[in-house]
This record gives structure tokens, C-alpha cells and sequence, in this order.
């Protein structure tokens, strides 16, 4: 990934029927990036990267790739191709086929064509599939196929919208690892839409959350998770404790009716704020040791760890842990203050989340 900009989103705004899907959204896209634009069901994601695909065009704003304005481009004369959920393979066609239909519309050789299919095919690690019809391919396989077919294109630019969607939860894992080495090995610059954290955290270099058509927050997988910008993206990336608390001074935070150390500064002096504290950053101690004291009211096994749920002060904390509780344990709650984290009180119903406020 290099720092050159290689698309640019301006003042970006688009809506259906009245209801505003993107608001003055601006983002740009870095040459060789995986950027993954990632929130819930009708954040905008979708119609962001169809407008970079040109198959839909912005109310207002631009469109600006290697610094040429072409908001007004057909998807064709775009170098970007994209892989759709659905995977839209021609079901007539055998996979060489499918792969070659883009490169004989630009009426390339023979030769040249044969060429592409073998390595797009390698590539995909679908080696002697080339005459095989779609429908006698499991999905992942459809999947690759329809990245092969993108990919011999030679974009600059790689369109995935939500293609994992459809597969099981092993194969979905296996592709999102093959993606990247894809990514790798091609050089060229990933869009990945999606609503599945684990998905942005895995592949991503950079995550851009979006929420009712405004971007929460851009940054990397480490950022988002461990530095949300608000309560939204805090709760929506990762399981969260999201605690209504006080920020008495620097250093210094009350939640739960006990003064907390953390790292923050800059917030001022008994100021309202939000606090998370991630569910495997709650250490579990002898009631003696904690700072805090609560019993265990549910415990569940998840295979590398356990999910227990603490009642303290009238707050729920869920906590993640390798060691056992049993319910109706009474047991110390301790946080190392650099994993209490502090936010600002949402500006707007856009970065809330269920949070729990101090009397």
C-alpha cells in the first residue's frame, strides 16, 4: 500500500424517494489499499460502492479516480470491475467462458484470452475447471470464478460487495485468507463491503464504519477496535461494555460508583462521558484483589473461552475468560487502565448505543 490517492469521494450525497442514503459523504481510496467500508443494513455501503462503480450516479458530488473527475463515466470505461453477493455467472457458459467474456467484448485475441483464463485460474486455484458449467460448482467455487473474471480485466481497482455472504462460516473463513493473498499477489486496490466485523477486522488495512449514511469513523482494524470514536462503532465493532461514567480529572474516571484509573486526558473535570471496556479486558480476581466487586450470574462455554456475565453496582459486565467462575461467585473485577477507554456523549442518535448512565 503506498499514500498516493487513488480514488477520491467529494460531497458525495445520494437519495431514494426522498430518504437520504449518503449525506456530504467524502472518503478517498489509497492505491493498493484493502478498504473496507462496513456497518448495518442500509448505512449506505452498498450505494458508496456502487457510486465508485458508476452504477449509480451521486445527487451531488464527484467521483475523482487518479485525479479525473468521472462521476459521469459508464461502469465500463471505469478501471474498477466488481464481484457481486449474487455471483451473476452466465449459467449457459462453462467457467472458461464465463471468465472470458469481458476480454472478447474488447475483442482480444484468442491467444491473449487463453492466456488470461489459464492464469486467472491459477490464481483462483481452479486449475482444469475451465470447462466445467457453474451449476455443477459449490459456492465458493462460483465465488472464484467470479473474481476470476474481474481480475482478468486488469482493473486498478477490485469491487467486492459482500461476496462471502453466501457461504458457510469454514469456507467464508478460508476465502476471506484467500482474498488477501490475491490482493497480494495482484496489486491491485480492494473495496470490500460488508456487515460482518470479523470479516473488516481480518482482511482490512483500512475500515471505514458507516451509520445512516454518515462515516462513524475511519482507521485501521487496531484503531477501530481498540480506540472507538464513539458508542456506536464501539458497540458495533466487537462485544462491548458501554458504561455512562464521569470524568473527574485526568487519569481519572467514575463508573459504576468507584473511581477508575485510565489513561485519557482532555476531557476536563466531572465531565459526563462514555466508557468501554472490551469483555476480555475484565480480569476476574479474589474479591480482596478487584477494585470493584460483583457476582457471576451466567456462565457460558465458547470453546477458547468462557462468556460470564458480573452483576456489580446494578450493571451487567460481560466478560470474556479463560479461567472458570461458577455462577453465584463472588469475585473482584479488576481493569488494567490502559483498557478503559473514554468517549465523548453522542452528538446524534447516529453514534449511539444501549449504554447504561450513573444515577
Amino acid at each position: 500500500m503506498t499514500d498516493k490517492k487513488l480514488i477520491d469521494l467529494v460531497n458525495i450525497t445520494k437519495s431514494y424517494d426522498g430518504d437520504v442514503i449518503l449525506d456530504d459523504l467524502n472518503l478517498y481510496v489509497k492505491e493498493n489499499e484493502f478498504l473496507t467500508l462496513l456497518g448495518p443494513s442500509g448505512c449506505g455501503k452498498t450505494t458508496t460502492l456502487r457510486i465508485i462503480g458508476g452504477f449509480e450516479t451521486p445527487d451531488t458530488g464527484k467521483v475523482i479516480f487518479e485525479g479525473k473527475d468521472i462521476t459521469d463515466l459508464e461502469p465500463y470505461e471505469r478501471q474498477v470491475n466488481t464481484v457481486f453477493q449474487k455471483y451473476a455467472l452466465f449459467p449457459h457458459m462453462t467457467v472458461a467462458e464465463n471468465i472470458a467474456f469481458g476480454l472478447k467484448i474488447k475483442k482480444k485475441s484468442k491467444a491473449y484470452i487463453d492466456d488470461k483464463i489459464a492464469h486467472a485460474l491459477k490464481l483462483v486455484n481452479l486449475d482444469g475447471y475451465e470447462n466445467r458449467s457453474p451449476e455443477n460448482l459449490s459456492g465458493g467455487q462460483q465465488q472464484r470464478v467470479a473474481i476470476a473474471r474481474a481480475i482478468v480485466n486488469e482493473p486498478k481497482v477490485l469491487l467486492l460487495d459482500e461476496p462471502l455472504g453466501a457461504l458457510d462460516l469454514k469456507l467464508r473463513q478460508d476465502m476471506q485468507y484467500e482474498l488477501i493473498r490475491l490482493k497480494n499477489e495482484l496489486g491491485i486496490t480492494f473495496v470490500y463491503v460488508t456487515h460482518d466485523q470479523e470479516e473488516a477486522l481480518t482482511m482490512s488495512d483500512t475500515i471505514v464504519v458507516m451509520n445512516q449514511g454518515y462515516i462513524q469513523q475511519i482507521g485501521s482494524p487496531v484503531d477501530i477496535y481498540n480506540e472507538p470514536e464513539n458508542a456506536f462503532v464501539a458497540d458495533f465493532i466487537g462485544e462491548s461494555n458501554i458504561i455512562g461514567g464521569t470524568f473527574v480529572e485526568d487519569k481519572l474516571v467514575k463508573i459504576l460508583g468507584i473511581n477508575f484509573p485510565c489513561v485519557d486526558v482532555g476531557f476536563g473535570r466531572n465531565k459526563p462521558v462514555d466508557v468501554v471496556i472490551r469483555p476480555e479486558d475484565v480480569d476476574l480476581v479474589k474479591p480482596s484483589e478487584g477494585i470493584i466487586t460483583g457476582t457471576v450470574t451466567s456462565l457460558i462455554f465458547k470453546g477458547v473461552h468462557y462468556e460470564m456475565e458480573v452483576m456489580t453496582n446494578g450493571y451487567e459486565l460481560l466478560v470474556h475468560s479463560t479461567d472458570f467462575f461458577p455462577v453465584g461467585k463472588e469475585v473482584g473485577i479488576r481493569v488494567h487502565p490502559f483498557n478503559v477507554h473514554i468517549m465523548n456523549k453522542p452528538e446524534s442518535e447516529d453514534e449511539e448505543a444501549v449504554v447504561i448512565d450513573e444515577d
